[in-house]
């Protein structure tokens, strides 16, 4: 009997994840948050659904949602570059903790008043959905096939990651508060903050550090090394909950270091596998939390879960951002965007537990108020993100190099790879000789494939959907992905359109360029060049994108390298008005 029951879950649990996946495409069809199909077919599979199935294990769901976070930051922090953090670490610290506070502050007092609840618990309402799932963001982005200004991404990017740890904080706080007569507690919740952050933070930069010196010393298959990860990753998670630190900031910062590392063994290998395990994790819990649900019981609460969802999305989150950023002087376009991208999803859900798994009272409210703000963010934030990015402008044309292209590393030379891509047809270099094959700084050509057979004269042509071969030090040549990327041709027009059909070198003076293009310029700036105007009225923090215009002329940011502007692109904006 014990058989069979297991192997019905077993089906179950399949079966629903299956069915999640194959959701995706109509999710990607209706533009639909991909996590709202999850919680969708969650709850068809529950109580009230179709499916029957019965699931209030508290205790269970919260501890398999904390292995979900924890994979998929990872993730995250594996994906996360070292630039970014240069680039807008300060301002997304803001928002991680600020922002958040002042999120469940306002979002608390709207519950006080709307509920008429005490006011702890209000404000662990507020705490409870105080953090925001900017993952889930960068989800729909990049399913949208958008690319956002750098200090933009980059922030919201950094506070995913950062944010959590605030509001579990907020929460086992309030819960302590609640639970016990003592109504003073600054200094105890001062300590316990220092503490979460601190022994978080410590303890991930020594486990990142161990990590990356252990790691290339190693020689394991290379299956084995994404496992290694993993396994270290929840590790420091774990043994840093047990010391009283935050063990998602650890497991986030040792995912950044280990994602930065120059010699970590099969990095593409470790990226792909937790990009696998960040999607079973997501799948996983928002069918978990969705099986949770009773939507029968939600109804007395919508109304006012609905006003408070208002509240958070249209006053205490913008505030929150307002507030935040302001040392920062983001522009407005940005500051919209960020605020528009404070999206709930798992975090709260998991969070509206913790009451639950600590006695407090009215806790089926806690977690059926969430659970529709939940819902309202996905379907009213979450459906419209790639929208309100256009229309702020803030998209960019994208460049990233995606060829067709695999490699292959030497398992005694960790740093030595052999890549191969495949030649695009719309490729510029399509017809050329074999010798004219690119040489980069850090690779160099070894020869071409053609239908299985290696070509031995150098001055063939090369075909369209060839295999060329190259020696490389890196895993990942970024000069010969853009020499292998289709789509060339478009890339040029989308570009130019963005950035107009001229480039101008940085270190142009403004006083030339008003002389030949006709434009007015301010005396004190006439012998500037365009790098030191752009840094003044950016007050030193430019990213790619960021324009200025006169008159019918804008000049707006080209490419960066090491952190310092080196182009710019000018356009001609001609004006719409015409003259008989």
């Amino acid at each position: 009997m014990t058989i069979e029951i297991s192997s019905q879950y077993i089906f179950l649990a399949g079966l629903l994840a299956l069915l999640s996946i194959l959701a995706s495409v109509l999710s990607r069809r209706l533009g639909a948050p991909l996590l709202l199909i999850f919680l969708v077919v969650g709850m068809l599979a529950g109580e009230d659904g179709i499916g029957g199935i019965q699931f209030d294990n508290s205790g269970l769901a919260f501890l398999f949602g904390n292995l979900a976070l924890a994979a998929i930051l990872l993730d995250g922090g594996l994906g996360t570059r070292k630039e970014t953090f240069s680039i807008s670490l300060k301002p997304a610290f803001m928002l991680a903790t600020v922002g958040v506070l002042v999120t469940a502050g306002l979002t608390g007092a709207a519950v006080h008043f709307l509920l008429g609840f005490p006011w702890k618990e209000s404000i662990l309402m507020g705490a409870i959905i105080g953090s925001t799932d900017a993952a889930a963001v960068f989800g729909l982005i990049r399913n949208a096939g958008l690319r956002l200004k750098e200090r933009t991404g980059a922030t919201l990017e950094i506070e995913s990651g950062a944010n959590d740890p605030m509001a579990i904080f907020l929460t086992i706080t309030m819960v302590e508060l609640i639970s016990t007569s003592n109504t003073n507690l600054g200094l105890a919740m001062l300590l316990e903050l220092v503490q979460q952050m601190g022994l978080g933070l410590l303890i991930g930069l020594s486990g990142g550090y161990v990590l990356n010196r252990v790691l290339p010393k190693l020689h394991l298959t290379s299956s084995l090394y994404p496992l290694l990860v993993t396994s270290a990753g929840l590790s420091i998670f774990g043994i840093t909950n047990l010391w009283g630190g935050s063990g998602f900031l650890a497991i986030y910062i040792v995912g950044v270091m280990l994602g930065n590392s120059t010699n970590m063994p099969y990095k593409k290998d470790v990226h792909r596998f937790h990009d696998g395990m960040a999607w079973l994790s997501q799948i996983g819990m928002f069918l978990m939390l969705g099986l949770l649900v009773v939507p029968s019981q939600i109804g007395p609460v919508i109304i006012p879960a609905l006003a408070i969802g208002a509240v958070l999305i249209f006053i205490a989150r913008p505030i929150a951002v307002l507030l935040s950023l302001l040392p920062f002087h983001f522009p407005w376009r940005e500051q919209v965007f960020i605020s528009w991208c404070g999206l709930r999803g798992a975090v709260p859900i998991i969070l509206a537990l913790y009451p639950s798994l600590s006695g407090v009272e009215q806790t089926p409210i806690y977690f059926n108020l969430v659970f529709v703000v939940v819902i309202m963010s996905l379907v009213l934030q979450g459906w419209t993100i790639p929208q309100v990015a256009r229309w702020l402008k803030l998209e960019l044309p994208d460049k990233a190099a995606t060829p067709s292209s695999f490699s292959l590393a030497f398992d005694d030379y960790h740093n030595r790879h052999i890549l191969v891509y495949h030649v695009p047809e719309d490729s510029d270099l399509v017809g050329s000789p074999l010798e004219s094959l690119p040489t980069t700084q850090y690779s160099r050509p070894m020869g071409v494939m053609r239908s299985g057979q290696l070509l031995l004269e150098p001055d063939q042509a090369l075909q369209a959907l060839d295999k060329a071969a190259f020696f490389s030090q890196v895993e990942d040549d970024q000069e010969l992905n853009r020499a292998f990327t289709p789509g060339q041709a478009l890339q040029r027009t989308t570009m130019s359109q963005f950035y107009g059909d001229f480039v101008v070198n940085s270190d142009a003076k403004l006083r030339d360029l008003a002389y030949n293009y006709f434009f007015f310029m301010e005396e004190k700036y006439l012998d500037s060049t365009v790098k030191e105007f752009f840094l003044d009225k950016f007050r030193g923090h430019v990213v790619v994108g960021d324009k200025y215009r006169f008159g019918e002329i804008e000049l707006t940011v080209r490419e960066l390298e090491a952190g310092e502007i080196t182009q710019f692109g000018l356009k001609i904006i001609r004006s719409k008005t015409h003259h008989n």
